[in-house]
C-alpha cells in the first residue's frame, strides 16, 4: 500500500527504472527544475526539446549540469512539439511532458492522426493525492480533461485509471462512483451512471476493480461516515480511486485539496501510447517531480 507519494521515488529505485522523458519547448524554469531534480536521481533520462538559448539561459543561471543530455533546437511551439510527439510515437522517448507550451497545441499534436499517440481510448486526466488525513494514497479522476463524461467515457476513464493502478502494484483497486447523496435517484444522472457502474462491475464487465457507488464524499473516504449511515461496502472508507461525476467537481476537489488541505499531487494524462506529464502553471515544482515519478511508474 503506497502512503506516500515518495513511496513512488522508493519503488522506482528498488527496481531501478529509468525512463527516458521529452520536454516539449523546454524553456521553461519550473519544468526544468523537475527534470533536472529527476535526472540527478538517475529516475529519468531527459530530452529537451525547444529555443535552447533560452533553456541554456536558464539552466546557467541555475547552475544545473545536464552534461550528457540531448538538446534539440526548435524555437516554433508547434514544430516543437511535433518533434517531441514524434519521438514518443516512435519510442524514442517513453514520457511526454509539457513545457511552456498552451495546452490546446500539445494535445492537437498527441491528437494527429498520423503521428500521434492516439490508441483509439478516451484521453484522461489521474490525479494521485497524499493527504495527511487519510490512511493511503487515493486517486481523482477525471478533473481536467472530459467536461461532462456519459457512461461510456466514463467506463472509460475507469478503465484508464485502474490499468494505471495495476502497474503501480495495486491489484485490486476499490473505486468510488461519487454522487452528492448514497442512494439511486432518477433525478440525479450521477447516481444512475454510478449504480449501472456497479452492476456492471459485477458482471465482469469492468475487470481488474472493486466498485461501489453512488457513494457521497464523505461515506467514499470515512468508515464512520459509511458506518453512520449503515453502508456495508468494502469500498467505502477504503476508496483507491474517485470518480467525479464532471469536470467541475473534479476540479474543484482538486484544487480544495492542493490549497486548503496542503496535499501532495502528481497527475498523468491517461489513454494515449505513453503517459504524459500535463501540470497546470499553478502547480508547484514539488507536483510537476511527483507527476514525473507517477508517469514513470506507467
Amino acid at each position: 500500500m503506497f502512503k506516500k507519494l515518495s513511496d513512488l521515488e522508493h519503488l522506482i529505485k528498488k527496481n531501478k527504472v529509468t525512463k527516458t522523458l521529452v520536454l516539449a519547448v523546454s524553456q521553461d524554469a519550473h519544468s526544468l527544475n523537475a527534470v533536472y531534480k529527476a535526472f540527478k536521481e538517475g529516475i529519468i533520462v531527459p530530452i529537451l526539446i525547444g529555443d535552447q538559448a533560452l533553456t541554456r539561459e536558464i539552466i546557467a543561471e541555475k547552475g544545473y549540469c545536464f552534461d550528457g543530455v540531448t538538446f534539440v533546437d526548435e524555437p516554433d511551439y508547434e514544430k516543437c512539439v511535433e518533434l517531441a510527439v514524434r519521438m514518443v510515437h516512435e519510442k524514442k522517448a517513453d514520457i511526454l511532458m509539457k513545457g511552456k507550451v498552451a495546452t490546446p497545441i500539445l494535445l492537437k499534436a498527441v491528437l494527429n492522426k498520423e503521428w500521434g499517440l492516439r490508441t483509439g481510448t478516451l484521453l484522461s486526466h489521474f490525479a494521485l493525492f497524499e493527504v495527511d488525513t487519510y490512511h493511503k494514497l487515493m486517486a481523482i479522476t477525471d478533473v481536467a480533461m472530459n467536461i461532462a463524461p456519459n457512461l461510456k467515457d466514463k467506463i472509460a476513464i475507469i478503465n484508464n485509471s485502474v490499468a494505471y493502478l495495476n502497474k503501480m502494484g495495486i491489484v485490486k483497486p476499490k473505486v468510488a462512483v461519487l454522487g452528492a447523496i448514497e442512494m439511486v435517484n432518477e433525478s440525479m444522472q450521477a447516481t444512475m451512471d454510478a449504480a449501472l457502474l456497479s452492476k456492471m462491475n459485477q458482471r465482469d464487465q469492468i475487470k481488474n476493480c472493486i466498485i461501489d457507488g453512488p457513494l457521497a464524499f464523505d461515506n467514499a473516504v470515512s468508515f464512520e461516515s459509511a458506518k453512520e449511515k449503515n453502508i456495508n461496502s468494502s469500498v467505502a472508507g477504503d476508496t483507491d480511486l474517485l470518480l467525479m461525476p464532471d469536470i467541475e467537481v473534479g476540479n474543484v476537489l482538486y484544487k480544495t485539496l492542493v490549497f486548503f488541505a496542503k496535499a501532495k499531487v502528481a497527475s498523468v494524462i491517461l489513454g494515449a501510447e505513453a503517459p504524459i506529464v500535463l501540470t497546470s502553471r499553478s502547480d508547484s515544482e514539488e507536483s510537476k517531480y511527483n507527476s514525473i515519478l507517477l508517469a514513470v511508474l506507467g
